[in-house]
């Protein structure tokens, strides 16, 4: 019963504080870097949960990020890759580094070539990372892509 609860404190709090999330990613007075032994987490005031990244020993994982706001696949892939690159810039990295990634899509066989568009757009073309792609049921109804990267400092 608690878990159920708090699973849905935590999914109305990722679907109502869109804007206060991306206040927080962009915002010069973000909170400082949560770090202890070596690891170093990003965006740990953004849901109660988890951190948007977490850095140990040269690698960058970042958590799945999602964009609610963008009316159809290609313009939450456009968000999402954003805050993709906000997050690696801030953790001192960047795309040409990444390792893997992967990318959940609510409807593959509907969204999958807009995204991969968009996704082939935005990738740099001499440093591809491993993929995969799968269709998944994400956390709320207007959202249509999840993507997860790791990369190197």
């Amino acid at each position: 019963m608690y878990c159920t609860m708090l699973g849905h404190r935590i999914l109305k709090t990722a679907l109502t504080s869109t804007a206060r999330r991306q206040q927080s990613l962009f915002s010069k007075t973000a909170a400082p870097y949560n770090s202890s032994g070596g690891i170093t987490r990003l965006g740990t005031e953004v849901l109660p949960t988890m951190s948007q990244a977490v850095m140990h020993n040269d690698i960058v994982y970042l958590s799945g990020q999602v964009d609610g706001t963008g009316e159809d696949v290609v313009a939450q892939t456009k968000n999402v890759l954003a805050k993709v690159d906000a997050y690696l810039e801030e953790a001192g990295t960047d795309k040409s580094k990444l390792l893997t990634s992967t990318i959940w899509l609510k409807n593959i066989e509907r969204d999958f070539g807009a995204m991969n568009e968009v996704w082939c757009q935005w990738i740099d073309d001499n440093n591809k990372p491993v993929r995969a792609t799968t269709e998944a049921s994400l956390a709320a109804p207007n959202m249509l892509v999840e993507i997860q990267v790791t990369a190197a400092k």
